[in-house]
């Protein structure tokens, strides 16, 4: 199913900052719009102050450039913007060239599910400039938001030590392509289902709820809210047992589950989502446990994040499964990735490339030149470390390997000792995509294992080690080079 044209009309090419279409008519202006570029997606920090980051968002990049055009009314729109003189900002012929246009760049991409660090390029355009520079902000709306959520979801699972995630956060996401794009990201990170039943239909993810406070207030009792219940889905009951005193709420559940089993029924389990989910959840087990009920399940939610079900988990709290919300879907301690999408070279002349720098007072800020490659090295089945190198440099045999920000700090790696792989695959080519994109469940597989790959001090959430990661040697000379070239041109 195509995700995007199934959402929204097929044509999202206005889904873009202002800027990207004066620069593309500028392009035009200046006959440079078919000019080779090439420019690379990363971001410069973990979220979440993490030692990871899990990558998504691919598949809605990939159908986003399939269905890229300029509709009628898109045309029409920009037709009316007028700039400060009040005449037509762009002219007619301008108009008529995007209504014409389609995607023909190559894009190489990191796949839904990988892990990735600070730096390291995540999806990779070569191509027309303005092509390129066109599609800037959709990439970097769809690649952002997503890896952020996955990365908050992988980071939720390793604190529950595997158990089963629920993502109840629709009511409190950012709008509705907020929540869409949440389910499918929270399913690649790790959820097991989705509250959500459109996210469900839309892309395939199992779907779970139970019942809200509402429906036990709309009986004459809690008993009777739980006998209903049973009676609608006899074999998918959980009962939320909180809505008047906890303790009472249990021993109701527990005699209603008596009731089921003579009837051939067994509750599935019960939630609770207010006070002491440490106390009241080691309580519950002991009282289910004692009515022979060792199978019903103990869900906690109510604003759950990584550290909290840690913390619960620290204290023994007898939960097994949980519905996490708020504070997953808005990424609630750190709203933004803060991925950016820099050039990184120009074509001269046809096959005659010159690599491109930004410099910056911060350090963090200066980017990397030249057509950006990730290697990938293992031993033993567990990553080693990351080299970022040009595709069009030969790698040695030892590769020294150069932090970015401080080179003092440098690795060597023996090629002949390692395993590698190399992160980015081709997605597209001559706009035509090359890349099957795989289903979610394949993606939150790879999540899994890329997560077992890394050293456990990288995934702690308090001072995680620094995954090493670094630029090739022959790189980050260049790099030098053009930083001390444009330093003296410009100072």
């Amino acid at each position: 199913m195509n995700l995007l044209s199934h959402l929204y009309n097929p044509s999202l090419a206005l889904l873009t900052d202002m800027y990207e279409i004066t620069m593309a008519y500028g392009y035009w202006k200046a006959g440079k719009e078919n000019q080779g570029a090439v420019f690379n997606l990363f971001f410069r920090h973990n979220p979440f102050a993490g030692g990871f980051t899990v990558a998504a968002g691919l598949a809605y990049v990939a159908h986003f450039l399939e269905n890229f055009r300029f509709a009628e009314d898109d045309i029409a729109y920009l037709r009316e913007q007028k700039g400060r003189d009040n005449r037509p900002l762009f002219e007619e012929a301008f108009l008529d060239y995007l209504q014409e246009l389609s995607f023909t760049c190559d894009v190489d991409a990191v796949p839904e599910g990988t892990v990735v660090f600070p730096h390291e390029p995540l999806v990779r355009v070569k191509g027309s400039l303005l092509q390129a520079q066109l599609v800037e902000s959709a990439l970097l709306n769809m690649i952002n938001f997503q890896s952020l959520i996955a990365t908050k979801t992988a980071r939720i699972q390793l604190a529950s030590g595997g158990e089963p995630l629920m993502e109840f956060g629709l009511r409190r996401a950012q709008g509705i392509d907020g929540s869409l794009a949440a389910s499918r990201a929270s399913f690649i990170g790790g959820c097991t289902a989705t509250s959500n039943v459109m996210a469900g239909k839309v892309f395939a993810i199992p779907i779970a709820g139970t019942h809200a406070h509402s429906w036990v207030m709309s009986f004459d009792s809690e008993k009777e809210s739980f006998e209903t219940f049973a009676r609608a889905l006899p074999d998918d009951s959980i009962f939320l047992v909180d809505t008047y005193n906890t303790e009472s709420g249990i021993r109701k559940a527990i005699e209603v589950a008596n009731e089921m089993r003579k009837a051939g029924h067994n509750l599935v389990g019960i939630r609770l989502d207010s006070g002491d989910l440490a106390y009241y959840s080691k309580m519950a087990r002991r009282m289910l446990n004692a009515a022979g009920m060792e199978n019903a399940h103990i869900v906690g939610s109510n604003d759950l994040d990584e550290y909290l079900v840690s913390s619960l988990k620290h204290q023994g709290a007898s939960i097994d499964m949980w519905g996490i919300g708020t504070r997953l879907v808005t990424a609630y301690d750190q709203p933004a990735l803060g991925g950016v999408y820099k050039l990184s070279a120009i074509e001269k002349l046809p096959g005659k490339w010159e690599d491109r720098i930004k410099l910056s007072e911060q350090t963090i800020k200066t980017n990397i030149p030249g057509m950006q490659q990730v290697k990938r090295f293992l031993q033993a089945g567990k990553f080693v470390s990351d080299v970022i190198y040009d595709e069009r440099d030969r790698m040695p045999s030892l590769v020294k390997i150069i932090d970015p920000i401080d080179p003092v700090h440098t690795k060597t790696i023996n090629r002949d000792l390692c395993e590698c792989e190399d992160l980015l695959v081709p997605v597209f080519r001559e706009g035509k995509r090359v890349y099957a994109l795989p289903d979610l469940k394949t993606m939150q597989q790879r999540t899994k294992e890329q997560l077992d790959q890394l050293d456990d001090s990288i995934k702690r959430f308090e001072n995680p080690h620094v995954y090493p990661v670094g630029l090739e040697e022959q790189l980050y000379d260049k790099r030098h080079r053009l930083i001390l070239y444009y330093r003296e041109m410009y100072r």
